[in-house]
């Protein structure tokens, strides 16, 4: 399994995925400091920068269209203890940027005979309140739909959307429950036009088998999780550390093969949502189903 990454940071998702043997086969990272730190990791690794560039630069065949394709756009845009601009704001529009570059790829691999690529996008929360309906654009985008996705009510903290171009699942996920001695939630969307890979099945469990179940009120008499003896993948700092090696296990079956090689995964059973959950409305393109 190949990836490319953009707003790539010290770059969370190889920590989380080398063990896997999954290899990048680009960066884009445009800061100083980490494009430093990418460089003394990974020097055989090319950082591409500009990920406005990209779009162009893989339709033309310059930049290879990977596998996998995953970033967490800049999310000071949507940030609750920000401005909230949202697409008005460059930062936050690069994440449409993003929808661009996943259908580049997918344009590419397509023309091969290739399967399509497996999409991974991380943002926090606020995205999912904004007042121009800015996660309703990006899944409109990278669903394929004609215009924005706009749901019944306010958006959820998790759900599915299939489209004319991929099938997008989303869910809400917070640290504290995988290892992390930290409350942080954050927005992870699994998407893909493959047949043969459930993108729903990567985020959702069956009730019974969630892990995050919710927290005790009492005083918690257990040593919080450290470097030492918390989750391996959280020694980074990294925010998006710990939730990306989550997905990879999802993606992943018990031999290491990705999903849609073997047809089979090791994550629990997908059960959508429970039936007394369920707010579906079917559009005349899209099929929305909220928790």
């Amino acid at each position: 399994m190949k990836f490319g990454s953009v707003c790539s940071g010290i770059e969370a998702a190889s920590v989380a995925w080398e063990p896997l043997g999954w290899k990048a086969a680009w960066f884009s990272e445009i800061e100083p400091f980490p494009s430093a730190v990418l460089k003394h990791h990974y020097p055989d690794t090319p950082n591409l920068g500009d990920m406005t560039t990209l779009p162009a630069r893989i339709a033309s065949g310059e930049v290879e269209a990977p596998d996998l394709f995953c970033g967490g756009t800049p999310c000071q845009a949507f940030s609750v203890a920000g401005l909230r601009q949202s697409l008005g704001d460059a930062r936050g529009n690069l994440s449409l940027t993003f929808c661009e570059i996943s259908d580049a790829i997918d344009a590419v691999r397509l023309a091969k005979g290739e399967p399509a690529s497996i999409v991974f996008w991380e943002n926090v929360p606020g995205v999912l309140s904004t007042k121009d309906n800015a996660f309703g654009c990006f899944l409109g985008a990278l669903s394929g739909s004609d215009t924005a996705i706009v749901p019944s009510g306010r958006w959820t903290d998790a759900g599915v959307v299939a489209g004319p171009k991929r099938t997008v699942a989303w869910r809400t996920l917070d640290a504290q429950y995988f290892g992390v001695a930290q409350r942080r939630r954050r927005l992870f969307v699994v998407a893909s036009a493959r047949n043969d890979f459930d993108p729903a099945a990567v985020l959702f469990e069956f009730e019974g088998l969630r892990r995050d179940s919710a927290p005790s009120r009492e005083a918690g008499k257990a040593v919080a999780p450290t470097v030492g003896t918390g989750a391996p993948f959280s020694r980074t700092g990294n925010d998006r550390v710990e939730s990306d090696a989550l997905v990879a296990q999802c993606l992943t079956t018990g031999t290491g093969q990705p999903v849609g090689q073997s047809g089979q995964s090791d994550c629990p059973a997908h059960h959508p949502l429970p039936a007394r959950q369920q707010t579906c409305r079917p559009p005349r393109r899209w099929f929305l189903c909220q928790a």
